[in-house]
């Protein structure tokens, strides 16, 4: 069975179509076959786009959504941030496509950047923001670059925001960011899952 995180997946494409409320604002979300979560919006991931713009209100500035899928998070928090711009970057080339349309589809494609790329192989930019519901299954070696990428990738003062669930790794991640940035706060816990956030 071919897992999310395949660069370029070969299974046959099926699109599907839902939508998604987040309080009086709906959005539309084509998926497929092949990516993460092609049935709706993940607990986990909604938990970080509550917690996150519950924490940045007013923000204006760069945010990256690492490990983006067909783009839920980071299209959602361009709608619901007026000044915030988001790169949006995954390996699987089948889940950018779908990010692409998504964007378009819930309007904020002018906010709007997509990079192809492994972890952080092809990010050459700065953020002051950077979002990752990580990808537990490709392993633990490969959801800790993404934590010592994002250090690298972070402006001073730039926030990483992880969610993560207990069962999955909760504790060795939080020791994992304590070791990375000198600091590590949980800021949002439900349902045994947890929002880390850790400020470089």
């Amino acid at each position: 069975m071919e897992q999310y995180f395949t660069k370029s997946p070969t299974t046959e494409k099926e699109i599907y179509k839902f939508d998604w409320n987040i309080g009086k604002d709906k959005f539309y979300f084509y998926t497929s076959n092949s990516v993460f979560s092609k049935n709706g919006v993940d607990f986990g991931s909604m938990l970080l786009i509550e917690t996150v713009i519950k924490e940045n209100e007013k923000f204006g500035g760069s945010i990256l959504d690492l490990g983006c899928g067909y783009g839920p998070i980071g299209v959602i928090i361009a709608k619901l941030l007026d000044n915030a711009n988001v790169t949006m970057s995954d390996i699987n080339e089948r889940a950018l496509e779908l990010t692409l349309m998504n964007a378009k589809e819930n309007k904020t494609e002018s906010k709007i950047k997509v990079i192809n790329s492994e972890g952080f192989e092809n990010i050459k930019d700065t953020y002051d923001i950077i979002l990752t519901n990580p990808p537990i299954r490709a392993g633990k070696n490969a959801v800790f670059s993404f934590y010592e990428g994002a250090y690298e990738h972070l402006n001073e003062g730039g926030k990483l925001y992880v969610v993560i669930q207990k069962k999955q790794g909760a504790p060795s991640t939080e020791v994992k960011l304590e070791n990375i940035f000198g600091n590590c706060e949980t800021v949002g816990k439900k349902s045994g899952y947890f929002i880390f956030k850790a400020v470089k």
